[in-house]
């Protein structure tokens, strides 16, 4: 049984204005461990930017967000890497580091943490054969196919083990084979015990879904 005491994600009332423009407006949600969330709704109805609250990429104007029981507001910039610890995210532009190779742009998440070369090279080439990429592990970004790029930027989100994965338009800028692609991979990790929270405008993608889809329009909750 969900009880707001399980809620892994508790966001109050929150707000988040740009100047004088809002671009959320009193949202209050909980999502629950190893729930799938969809947000969705039109360009410019807020969801990138709710994500962008949860990994500290933006402030909140108002209101609080409690994430494993961290209260966003309290964190200094001394612990936030624990929280990012928890948190894997996949962006629509990918974010690689052009020039470094698939391996070194996935390593770079374990070596932040200290942790010793030769877990890091195993860690690495296991999560790049999850995700169908080991063979490619030399290779630069650029010389890569979006959907390509997008795999290697999951593999980064992941090799961490992440409890909650956010997932910005991470299919947006790819075709349906490599969108199907993500997808898929997201549901593999939810089910090794993931929380997704998935942004996305992609209506086929939440077409029949069983996950909870949550509206947002003009940075307003949709009931």
């Amino acid at each position: 049984m969900k009880t707001a005491d399980s809620a892994l994600i508790r966001i109050f009332n929150v707000s988040k204005h740009y100047g004088s423009k809002p671009a959320l407006t009193q949202i209050t949600l909980e999502i629950f461990k190893n729930e799938f969330v969809f947000f969705t709704g039109p360009s410019g109805a807020g969801k990138s930017t709710l994500l962008k609250l949860l990994y500290l990429g933006e402030s909140i104007t108002e209101g609080q967000v409690l994430i494993d029981g961290m209260n966003l507001a309290r964190i200094s910039k001394s612990r936030a890497h624990i929280l990012r610890r928890k948190l894997g995210i996949i962006f629509q532009d990918y974010k690689l580091i052009p020039g470094k190779t698939v391996f070194q742009n996935i390593a770079l998440v374990l070596e932040a943490r200290g942790l010793a070369p030769r877990f890091i090279q195993k860690k690495v080439h296991s999560v790049l054969r999850t995700v169908g990429m080991e063979d490619r592990s030399r290779a630069f970004p650029l010389g890569l196919s979006g959907g390509e790029q997008q795999k290697v930027a999951f593999a980064r989100a992941v090799v961490g083990e992440p409890k909650i994965i956010l997932a910005d338009e991470p299919t947006g800028s790819l075709d349906a084979d490599a969108a199907e692609t993500i997808f898929d991979l997201l549901t593999t990790f939810h089910k090794r015990g993931a929380t997704i929270l998935f942004a996305t405008h992609d209506t086929d993608l939440i077409h029949n879904t069983k996950h909870r889809i949550i509206h947002l329009k003009q940075g307003r909750l949709q009931v």
